[in-house]
Parts: structure tokens; C-alpha cells; sequence
């Protein structure tokens, strides 16, 4: 009887132990964190300069951007994309806090991540705005030397609510 009880108790103490240890294998440290809150501030800041260059330079070689108009291939490409729309379009305002459980460290050598979060930013345009405008964005990062940057990033604008129909 006592080690059936025995046994029980220490099935019990694991199957509260191991969420733990999972959830802990793929938590960044400290230093990792104030390294990707420092990407964050840089893309923030050149969304609110209207930057592309400067944009372009948190992206790999080889990146992704994925949103509402379709996939962009590579950092060229990227920071044509962000160009021409900041020649129509000023940003200001623009944040994009990672959500509570990222970032997650992927891979052995801890290079590697994903986040996501939700963004949100005021536009104005030619002939209209402002306008504000949020949506979710999610990434995949790599460390390249001491910087990590994008190698994908994609993110979508949340619908704004219909208007109330009239009567």
C-alpha cells in the first residue's frame, strides 16, 4: 500500500515538474532579451523615421517579410517594398511588443528564435488619416556576430471594426 502511495506521490511531483522544465528550455536569457528589445526599438524607430535603409539593415540577406500585399524576397527587395511605401505613407507612433511568452530560443546553439506580438502604429497618407492601425506580427530571428536580425517576418493589419449599421 505505501509504495503504490509512494509511487503515486513522485508520478504526481513529475507531472508537475516536467511543464516546468519544458517551458524553461526555450527561454531566452537576459542578454538575449535586451539584444532583441534593442532590434525592436531600431525597427520602431525606422518605421517612425521612414527609414527603409535603416529598416532593410535589421533583415538577412535571404529574409522573408510576409504581410497583407504578399511575400518579399530578400533584403534588396525588402527595403524597396518599405521605400515606395513610405513615399505614400508616414508612419508614427509605431510599437510592437513581443508577446508575454516570447522569445523562444530554438536550435542548440541558442543563434536562433521566434517571437510574436501585436503591433500597432498611426498612418497618415496623402489623402487620409490619421488613422490607427494594429494587427499581429510573428518572427524568426538569427543571431549574425553580435546583431540578430529578421529572416522572416510576417505580420497582418487586424480588420478595423464594421460601423454600427444605420436605422
Amino acid at each position: 500500500m505505501r509504495i503504490r502511495l509512494v509511487v503515486a506521490l513522485v508520478g504526481l511531483a513529475i507531472s508537475f515538474a516536467l511543464p516546468t522544465f519544458a517551458q524553461q528550455k526555450d527561454t531566452a536569457d537576459a542578454q538575449i532579451i535586451d539584444q532583441l528589445n534593442a532590434l525592436s526599438k531600431k525597427t520602431n524607430d525606422a518605421f517612425n523615421n521612414g527609414d527603409a535603409a535603416a529598416l532593410a539593415a535589421t533583415f538577412t540577406e535571404d529574409a522573408v517579410l510576409v504581410n497583407d500585399a504578399g511575400p518579399v524576397y530578400g533584403r534588396a527587395a525588402i527595403e524597396k517594398y518599405f521605400a515606395d511605401l513610405f513615399k505614400n505613407v508616414h508612419f508614427s507612433n509605431h510599437i510592437g511588443p513581443r508577446d508575454q511568452y516570447s522569445p523562444h530560443i530554438v536550435g542548440t546553439a541558442g543563434n536562433e528564435e521566434w517571437s510574436n506580438g501585436q503591433w500597432s502604429t498611426t498612418i497618415q497618407g496623402q489623402s487620409f488619416g490619421p488613422i490607427e492601425a494594429t494587427g499581429y506580427w510573428s518572427t524568426f530571428c538569427v543571431r549574425e556576430g553580435d546583431a540578430w536580425k529578421f529572416r522572416m517576418l510576417t505580420s497582418n493589419t487586424t480588420p478595423a471594426p464594421a460601423a454600427p449599421a444605420q436605422k
